[in-house]
């Protein structure tokens, strides 16, 4: 049992809530389609009529043989129940039409909440949880909410009906439809013992879904680094793992769904046994008649199956109210990033200033620590380290990617956490070092970050970044199509789409993730003719791997484990002798064009500092 529920406890944001407050939030979903949702009540009440007719045509049909006039009887009968069939069609067909049609516009809307809500969370929500279950929160559990829907809006006709066979029955004879209802407080006790087995094993198989989604889509994600290493078949057993502890879950659940409703058809029939035995006595002893006697016998079909199925579609109910539960989840996840305001920022002149921040990931692990840093209007400065010394941490908090935990952070003067997030990323650029593109074209990935952008504008931002050289090796230059992640180009040239991309946003503030670490000389001294330009009068801060970066900037800022040990030019570091000198020498002198292998390092009379691959694991960047 701990294998099939290995990997399958709630997210840290799940909740949970009462079948009430689930049901009051869903019938919100039902409010602006309300007139539709009237027009399948009252097709509802008209098909349940309908079907109530029918085994009372019959009846009456039945007293009326031995009467003189059975001929005439008998063809009024037949012309009455083809008519009842008729309308019990025509009223089921237009029922399950417009079901669809508000179900439909039901689960479309909550589909659309739960992605607006994806785009709303912060970006350590994607640090925590696997994506491929987010997904499935949003296509699978949705699908599992709209099927339960459909059959809680055909189950309103079976109520309808339970109700209409009562009265009916009770009219006829008080007696056996005192028999019939003995039963029904048995099957709802059956049906309220499965809830509660029913509800937890609906959680634990859309969970188990969730983490097949999340492991293909990691699959197919990383099937160039598996192919490289040769690792396929670990990925199939691991995949394979996954999907048999599925298999084991969903064989539960397939096992308490199917398991309730035999149970119910047992006692029904039971019922069903003692209605023919009792009701065939009262027919001899002439209590009732013949036709009283089949009304019974037929309607008690009608009767009982509305009841078997309201009780054994409580167990099924569970996971419409299970798959819910998790969107609404993801719905109401409390976001980690607050605003404190939403002021407009109509210009961003470009003055960062780093106030006593302090800042961690965790409550174990703090990045930085009474950080202090003074960023002027149109300065160039590039964040250097050791891996986990905080470079990417100060960039993802100029960005307003996390939440800091003290301290001040001020964009020209202002607290960013006043700033509307929504005009203040306008006005900043971000270039990662493996930069995504979306299917389509060159044009379209760089039209991204300006919509209004003409073509004329966009061939204009693409010349500018290396003189447009690098259009010419596109095979349609830029309607070329860039594939699934822009993997149809080489990782060059989409890091020349992302300058560009960035550029035609004319951005008052760059974030750059070292564009020129993963490329060939050529691309690279493009792109930093591209840079030269992009950073020309704007406050940049790069993340730097290359000395070619470093080099430019008006002012390396050296950092060591969240704190600033050195800052100021190349040459006056250099100079120095310091903590900037012992990295150059060890991970940057090999990139000076007047290196040459053998020569030693420029002697620095410092401890030698930890390796990176010493500090890689000490903190988290």
């Amino acid at each position: 049992m701990g294998f099939v529920m290995d990997g399958l406890d709630a997210e840290n944001y799940d909740r949970t809530y009462s079948d009430r407050v689930l049901i009051k939030r869903i019938g919100r979903y039902f409010g602006p389609r309300v007139k539709l949702t009237v027009l399948v009540s009252v097709l509802v009440i008209m098909g349940s009529l309908v079907d109530v007719i029918l085994p009372l045509l019959l009846a009456n049909g039945l007293d009326t043989l031995s009467s003189t006039n059975a001929f005439s009887s008998a063809v009024w009968l037949i012309g009455a129940i083809v008519v009842a069939g008729c309308l019990s069609w025509v009223f089921g067909f237009f029922r399950q039409w417009y079901t669809a049609k508000v179900v439909s516009d039901v689960v479309m809307r909550l589909q659309r909440d739960a992605f607006d809500a994806i785009l709303d969370r912060d970006m350590s929500f994607y640090d925590e949880y696997s994506s491929g279950k987010i997904v499935s929160r949003v296509t699978s559990d949705t699908e599992d909410f709209s099927k339960v829907m459909t059959l809680s809006l055909s189950l309103v006709s079976q109520v309808l009906l339970f109700f209409l066979i009562a009265v009916l029955l009770f009219f006829r004879s008080v007696p056996l439809a005192l028999i019939a209802l003995s039963i029904s407080p048995v099957i709802i006790a059956i049906a309220l013992l499965f809830r509660k087995i029913a509800r937890e094993i609906t959680r634990r198989s859309q969970r188990s879904m969730a983490r097949v989604n999340a492991n293909v889509q990691e699959a197919i994600t990383g099937i160039t680094v598996a192919k490289n290493f040769r690792q396929e078949q670990h990925m199939y057993d691991e995949f394979k793992s996954i999907n048999a502890q599925a298999y084991q879950v969903n064989l539960r659940t397939g096992f308490t769904y199917n398991g309730i409703f035999p149970i119910l058809v047992t006692v029904a029939n039971l019922g069903t046994t003692a209605i023919i035995y009792f009701g065939g006595l009262s027919a001899l002893n002439h209590s009732i008649s013949a036709g009283d006697w089949f009304l019974f016998v037929q309607s008690l079909r009608l009767f009982w199956f509305p009841l078997t199925s309201i009780a054994s579609f409580w167990s099924q109910f569970q996971l419409g109210l299970s798959a819910s539960e998790r969107v609404f989840a993801l719905l109401d996840a409390e976001p980690r990033v607050k605003q404190h305001a939403q002021e407009s920022v109509p210009t961003v002149r470009g003055e960062i200033d780093f106030k006593h921040l302090f800042f961690s990931y965790t409550d174990q692990q703090t990045v930085l620590k009474d950080f202090t840093l003074h960023v002027p209007v149109g300065e160039t400065i590039a964040l250097v380290g050791h891996t986990g010394a905080g470079k990417s941490s100060i960039a993802k908090l100029v960005a307003r990617f996390y939440e800091f935990q003290g301290g001040e952070l001020l964009i020209d003067g202002r607290d960013i956490r006043s700033l509307d997030l929504r005009d203040y990323r306008r006005r900043l650029g971000v270039v990662p070092q493996t930069p995504f593109l979306f299917s389509g074209t060159v044009a379209d990935n760089i039209r991204y970050a300006h919509p209004d952008a003409t073509e004329e504008d966009i061939l204009a931002a693409a010349r500018q970044i290396g003189h447009g050289d690098w259009l010419d090796a596109l095979p349609d230059g830029l309607a070329t199509q860039v594939g699934e992640s822009g993997h149809s180009l080489s990782m060059g040239q989409r890091q020349l789409v992302a300058l560009t991309r960035v550029l035609i946003q004319n951005p008052s503030i760059i974030i750059l993730d070292e564009a020129t670490a993963s490329v060939d000389p050529l691309t690279e001294a493009q792109i930093q003719e591209g840079l030269d330009m992009l950073l020309k009068d704007r406050t940049s801060i790069l993340i730097a791997h290359r000395l070619s970066t470093i080099q430019h900037a008006d002012r390396i800022i050296v950092l060591d484990r969240g704190q600033i040990v050195e800052e100021g030019n190349h040459r006056t570091l250099m100079q120095s002798g310091g903590h900037y000198a012992q990295l150059y020498n060890t991970y940057f002198r090999h990139q000076s064009p007047d290196y040459r292998p053998g020569e030693g390092f420029v002697p620095v009379n410092l401890p030698i500092e930890p390796s990176l691959a010493e500090t890689a694991g000490r903190h988290k960047e």
